[in-house]
């Protein structure tokens, strides 16, 4: 790309080395925005690096996952037994008075 930048300055009738000086500061330009973009960019190497970590996090909250569930179908009965051993107590005192 730099030859034919510079090519095409001078055919327009730029001096060889103002064409030259100008084609490397055009390149240098290029490359500055490519680093800046470059950072925020991700690669397909970045994204199956990803994707093995949170394939290896699942793996290991699977266990954990299944424990905290099985914890809230538990509350869940105890919480109807509560509420149903409640109103059988009402009912109980209702009909003693």
């Amino acid at each position: 790309m730099e030859l034919e930048i510079y090519s095409a300055f001078v055919k327009a009738g730029v001096p060889e080395s103002d064409a030259r000086a100008a084609a490397e500061s055009i390149n240098k330009e290029i490359d500055k925005r490519y680093a800046v973009h470059a950072q925020q960019l991700a690669t397909r190497g970045d994204v199956e690096s990803v994707r093995k970590e949170v394939a290896e996090a699942e793996i290991r909250l699977t266990p954990s996952i299944t424990e905290v569930q099985k914890s809230i179908v538990d509350m869940q009965r105890r919480t109807i037994a509560a509420v149903f051993g409640g109103m059988v107590a009402f009912a109980a005192i209702q009909k003693l008075l």
